[in-house]
C-alpha cells in the first residue's frame, strides 16, 4: 500500500514553526547570560499570562509533567522570582505568582520574542502578516470551543 503523506499539510508547518520557533528562544536565552533554563523561563512567560495559577495549570499549559514543573518552580523561588501562595479556594493548593524580581527576565523575554517575531515575517507584508495572525487566532478558538464542547458532553 502506497502512503502520500504532504509534509506542507497544516500539521506539520505548525509543528515545524513551534518546533524552529522554540529553538530560536531557547538559543536567544542561553546566549542571554540569563542563567536560566529555556523551560525556567517558558514558566515565568506562562506564569506571567496566566496571573496568579496553580502549578498543575502550568504544567498543562507548558505540555510537561507536574513534577518538573515543581522542580522550575524550586529554583525560581530560590531566585527570588517567584513565589507560592496559599489557594483561598483550596488550602492544601499553592499559587505561583510571580515577583517584581520577574520583570527584569520578563522584559528580556519581550525582546527576544520581538527578534523572533521579526525574523518569522521577514518578507511578509504587515497586513498578511495580520491575517496570518487572525487565521491562527480563528484555529486556536476553534480547538478551544472542542475542548469545552466535549468536556461538556462527557459531563
Amino acid at each position: 500500500m502506497s502512503r502520500t503523506i504532504d509534509p506542507e499539510s497544516f500539521g506539520f508547518l505548525v509543528t515545524d514553526i513551534a518546533r524552529l520557533l522554540r529553538t530560536d528562544m531557547d538559543r536567544r536565552i542561553a546566549a542571554s547570560g540569563m542563567d536560566l533554563t529555556p523551560g525556567e523561563v517558558r514558566l515565568l512567560v506562562q506564569a506571567a499570562r496566566a496571573g496568579q495559577v496553580r502549578q498543575t495549570v502550568l504544567a498543562a499549559r507548558i505540555g510537561i509533567e507536574a513534577m518538573t514543573v515543581s522542580d522550575y518552580v524550586d529554583r525560581l523561588e530560590a531566585r527570588g522570582l517567584i513565589e507560592r501562595l496559599p489557594d483561598p479556594t483550596d488550602r492544601r493548593a499553592k499559587l505561583v505568582a510571580l515577583t517584581d524580581a520577574a520583570d527584569a527576565i520578563l522584559d528580556q523575554v519581550v525582546m527576544f520574542g520581538k527578534e523572533t517575531r521579526e525574523s518569522a515575517s521577514q518578507g511578509i507584508a504587515p497586513q498578511d502578516w495580520d491575517r496570518v495572525l487572525a487565521a491562527l487566532k480563528i484555529v486556536r478558538c476553534n480547538f478551544s470551543d472542542a475542548r469545552i464542547e466535549a468536556r461538556s458532553a462527557a459531563e
